[in-house]
């Protein structure tokens, strides 16, 4: 009895973290589109964002890293910065700028579809197959980004073309960085690549703000200081560390069902914060696309059941 209990206390603990980690990080395109008005540019705030973060990952590290330190070579030190260029630097500047033209509900939804990338580069680099099943709930995924677009075209249409390129090339750069990441979180746990490689992002994104505008980091309104150390850590930092705490207990794919809060809660949290529309078809395009990534999660799961089953009995 005891032991059912405490399964079943770890399970809710879980998804109660995991929707605090989608929705706090959802919040950041809010903290960014807040920023905005007082004048710095998106190098700026991106420069500020991983400057206040980047001892809060140390401590993270500190804390969760239980698996003892790997001996990295020259190489290793190479693949990792190179991980953090791609996966942190290039898709967080991307995405910052994209903000600047589109609304935080379409930016979190395209975002959102991040594993439908995946498993696209998966297909094309790695060769993985994808089943009927995974194809289907690519396109309904698909199919609901064009409703939320939809949406945003009939409110402004200035920028929004380039907006939504823009955020859209930042989940294929994070989506790259997480299918060239695989091997080196095997060797080096998730918890050391992701504090490695934001510290890599860190160091780009500090000398692309001092190269593009170097008194900018240091003459800003206080309300940007605020902001970006809100942005650094409630809207980073924290829910990293909340979406590691979920997928401890409940495993990556339960755990990533549960970040489906994180779209819907922008939308309300756009209305709330940035006076953004909240319409029916944005509300009917995002729960398409949930549902779409639900039934892809879901698809995956079921191929590695599959796998792992004729794997056995080949054995």
């Amino acid at each position: 009895m005891r032991k059912t209990i405490a399964a079943w206390s770890d399970y809710h603990q879980g998804i109660v973290l995991a929707a605090i980690g989608a929705v706090l990080f959802s919040s950041k395109a809010i903290v960014i589109k807040l920023s905005y008005p007082y004048g710095p540019t998106a190098e700026t705030l991106l420069g500020l964002r991983m400057a206040f973060a980047f001892p809060f990952f140390l401590m993270v590290l500190h804390w969760f890293e239980k698996k003892p330190k790997p001996d990295m070579r020259l190489k290793d030190w190479l693949q990792v910065t190179l991980l953090g260029a791609i996966g942190y630097y290039l898709a967080s500047y991307l995405d910052f700028l994209g903000l600047q033209y589109i609304t935080v509900g379409l930016e979190r939804v395209i975002l959102y579809l991040n594993p439908a990338i995946v498993l696209l580069l998966s297909a094309i680099c790695l060769r993985k197959r994808i089943t009927p099943m995974q194809f289907a709930a690519m396109v309904i995924a698909y199919i609901g980004v064009v409703f939320v677009y939809w949406h945003d075209l009939s409110v402004s249409s200035d920028g929004l073309l380039i907006g939504t390129l823009l955020v859209f090339g930042s989940a294929i750069s994070y989506a790259v960085y997480l299918v060239l990441a695989g091997e080196m979180v095997e060797r080096m746990g998730s918890i050391r690549l992701v504090v490695y490689a934001s510290t890599a992002s860190a160091v780009c994104c500090v000398i692309q703000a001092l190269v593009v505008d170097p008194p900018a980091m240091f003459n800003q309104p206080l309300a940007v200081y605020g902001l970006s150390l809100v942005n650094a850590t409630i809207c980073t930092v924290v829910p990293m560390t909340a979406v590691m705490m979920a997928i401890k207990r409940l495993g990556s794919n339960v755990a990533s069902q549960a970040g489906a809060i994180g779209p819907v809660a922008t939308i309300f949290l756009g209305w709330f914060f940035l006076g953004e529309q909240i319409t029916w078809l944005q509300i009917i395009g995002t729960a398409i696309v949930v549902t779409g990534i639900w039934l892809l999660v879901q698809a995956g799961q079921t191929s590695n059941n599959l796998h792992n089953k004729k794997a056995s009995a080949s054995t």
